[in-house]
């Protein structure tokens, strides 16, 4: 396994062969926050926006108005309510999966 850093944050990155992408997780906090890209520049740049956009929630919790950036496409996922909840989603017109 490898692993990035950014504003003290580590991430985890795996390749995932069957999609044939990079997925990353933070490492070392409470909540899920995931990324991906199907190079190494983007997958950077994805871990760099999930970082920014972590650190401007409260508490670092994802909220309705500031989700957690997943990829380069900036599809939005609330990942931390949804995990906790054990609750499928489907994105709405906007990229926003709820429940």
């Amino acid at each position: 396994m490898h692993t990035m850093q950014y504003r003290g944050y580590t991430a985890r990155i795996e390749f995932d062969e069957d999609d044939r992408i990079f997925v990353g997780h933070l490492a070392g906090i409470k909540d899920i926050v995931g990324f991906h890209g199907t190079t190494v520049d983007e997958l950077e740049r994805a871990f760099h926006e999930s970082v920014d956009a972590y650190k401007k929630t409260p508490l670092g919790l994802p909220s309705t108005e500031d989700m957690v950036l997943t990829d380069t496409t900036q599809e939005k996922v609330h990942a931390d309510s949804l995990a906790h909840k054990g609750e499928d989603c489907v994105p709405d017109k906007r990229g926003v999966r709820t429940p």
